[in-house]
């Protein structure tokens, strides 16, 4: 027999910004994840049906539809026929999907601080260009960060973006993570190329990532791409293994 299903607390979506440039499904996905993350959705749970949840909030069935999709996409949740929406596992270290380390730390309650390390324009060489789709010499935004969570060094990141985002306020990254710098630009990502791997880290590695010369880093290549299919940033991230895992959930469709 099916579980009842879950009627989350209203107050989880008070912080909605109905005018924002954020779209609203995208923000209630974003409160539906976290639920899920703090197991106020656990594992097996049912989720309150679209219309019921809609109406409790004031918003229309489309939204919350493509809401609860997202979720589905990512295999947090999956739609079963005669039982409704179920929630498949709980909380994670990280999923290999299009998100931002900062707000990943923030839904699992650790505390992300970020170091400038560099933000400068430099040329396209002919690696970038190909990447972003750009002509070869033609300006781009190259950023360098240190991503700390409760204070432990665990990223260097590693950012490249095309001529049109030179502009963009760069002290902000500081407080914010970059895809939220974009999305309140109006750039929605919807798809990723990726490749994770391993390596030895160099000396200065090491040293901002407080260990040794040679020792082990997880590695993150990426290229994301709007909703036009545009390629937006190109991104080569490391990260300490004893403070970071990658996690893949499968999903049988």
């Amino acid at each position: 027999m099916p579980q009842p299903e879950k009627t989350l607390p209203v107050e989880l979506f008070l912080d909605l910004d109905r005018s924002g440039p954020i779209p609203l499904y995208h923000q209630v996905s974003q409160r539906l994840e976290q639920a899920i993350f703090d197991d106020l959705l656990p594992a097996g749970s049912r989720l309150e049906n679209e219309v019921s949840l809609g109406q409790r909030l004031g918003i229309s069935r489309p939204t919350i539809r493509r809401a609860i999709q997202e979720l589905v996409d990512k295999g947090l949740l999956v739609r079963r026929r005669g039982v409704g929406t179920q929630v498949v596992h709980g909380k994670v270290t990280r999923n290999v999907e299009l998100t931002s380390l900062y707000e990943d730390l923030q839904r699992t309650g650790q505390r992300p601080e970020t170091e400038l390390l560099s933000a400068a324009v430099e040329k396209a060489d002919a690696r970038i260009a190909e990447l972003l789709g750009v002509e070869l010499g033609s300006p781009v935004l190259h950023l360098t960060r240190l991503r700390r969570a409760d204070g432990a060094p665990i990223a260097i990141l590693d950012n490249i973006l095309p001529e049109e985002f030179i502009d963009l306020d760069t002290e902000s990254l500081r407080s914010h993570a970059l895809y939220q710098l974009l999305r309140a630009r109006g750039v929605t990502m919807r798809i990723a190329k990726q490749r994770i791997g391993a390596r030895e880290a160099t000396a200065a590695e090491g040293e901002l990532l407080d260990i040794r010369k040679g020792g082990a880093l997880l590695t993150m290549n990426r290229t994301a791409f709007d909703n036009s299919g545009r390629a937006i940033e190109v991104g080569s991230h490391v990260y300490r293994p004893d403070l970071y895992t990658f996690e893949i959930t499968l999903v049988d469709r």
